[in-house]
């Protein structure tokens, strides 16, 4: 099968004013975003004037109406800026996957669409905690960890279905975790009431895929920028009358870290492109956990390596590797972490081998009725 990942000049263009609003806006004010656990006014403005809250709203909403290919490639540009202030920026996030996925066009029109016109709105995805019940008409909950400083409406999601709740969400700030710039915080659930309830175990793993994705390509941009950082940094520092980048260990070092970037980059537009197609809701959720995997696996050695390329100095906050490190870890701990992503792609995988080896022990007269 073959796969197009040729960029549009529409997409190519929103790629670069992802770029330039990274570059020029998220990555300057980042020490900034962390220490005010927010994003300021100019860069939520900044956000919206080129449209990127709505990306993948659908047209009939006032939306792009983009795919999974175009968001992946923005989150890069974004994570590679700032992947906290970029998960602030996004009103809706990856709460749109459920709704839309699990209710439909009609439910976005009632619960998202309004978070975008409301300035540092936030609508929040998460899986429910071991032992909820999303059957009841009302939730009692507490989620350790969530990345933002604000709850307008919260998502929880198990294997077949998705609730909505509104009322008696209190975020408390978590000190010292990864993610500052989106607010990391707490979230307790007081006897909320339902807002609304969905079944749908096809949607709930489809809205689990893309929610991945979308978290796998932010870390592809963090994990970018460590490396690119390493390697510039390593051309600059000068040890025993060279550049440190010229030392052989040093320079495998790197290039494996550049590898890595880009093998995992692969298998992320190969999900997006999977999730785009519509074809096949296995292989596309599939796709989209092994991806995540392989940036999680991938950032376990980008993010120490870029730290001990700088030394000592990759442990202070006047160099960004610390962050990045820091990014990565707290990035690779949503939505389950990798081991429940990696579960749910064998899953797939020992699915689609079971006909074939039922079929072999089948021709080789080892089967028996």
């Amino acid at each position: 099968m073959a796969f197009d990942f040729e960029r549009s000049e529409e997409l190519s263009l929103l790629v670069r004013t992802a770029r330039e609003l990274a570059e020029q806006q998220l990555a300057p004010a980042q020490r900034d975003s962390e220490r005010a656990r927010g994003v300021a006014d100019d860069l939520r403005r900044g956000f919206d004037s080129v449209g990127l809250s709505r990306l993948e709203l659908p047209e009939s909403l006032g939306g792009a109406g983009l795919g999974a290919l175009a968001r992946v490639l923005v989150n890069e540009e974004l994570g590679a800026g700032d992947p906290g202030a970029a998960l602030a920026l996004d009103p809706a996030g990856v709460a749109l996957y459920a709704v839309e996925e699990l209710a439909g066009e009609g439910a976005l029109g009632e619960l998202i669409a309004p978070l975008l016109d409301e300035p540092g709105a936030r609508a929040l995805l998460a899986l429910a905690p071991d032992g909820l019940d999303l059957g009841t008409e009302r939730i009692e909950a507490r989620l350790p960890w969530v990345a933002a400083a604000r709850c307008d409406l919260l998502v929880l999601l198990d294997r077949r279905r998705a609730v909505v709740v509104r009322e008696g969400l209190e975020l408390e700030p978590v000190p010292g975790s990864g993610l500052r710039a989106a607010g990391a915080s707490s979230l307790s659930v007081a006897d909320a009431p339902v807002l609304a309830r969905y079944e749908d175990e096809a949607g709930a793993s489809r809205a689990l895929a893309r929610a991945r994705l979308h978290t796998a390509s932010l870390l592809l941009g963090v994990l970018r920028k460590a490396s690119e950082y390493a390697r510039a940094y390593a051309q600059e520092r000068v040890a025993f009358g060279k550049p440190i980048a010229h030392h052989q260990a040093l320079a495998f070092m790197l290039t494996d870290m550049h590898a890595a970037v880009e093998l995992a980059r692969l298998l992320v537009h190969e999900a997006a492109w999977w999730i785009d197609q519509r074809r096949d809701d296995a292989a596309a959720c599939a796709a989209c956990a092994s991806a995540f995997v392989e940036v999680v696996e991938a950032s376990r050695f980008i993010g120490p390596a870029g730290v001990q390329v700088l030394g000592g100095h990759g442990f202070m906050q006047d160099h960004p590797v610390e962050k990045h490190n820091r990014e990565a870890r707290a990035l690779s701990l949503l939505l389950g972490g990798v081991d429940a992503a990696r579960e749910d792609a064998g899953r797939v995988l020992a699915e689609e081998a079971a006909p074939v080896a039922l079929s072999t022990a089948q021709g080789e007269g080892e089967w028996t009725s």
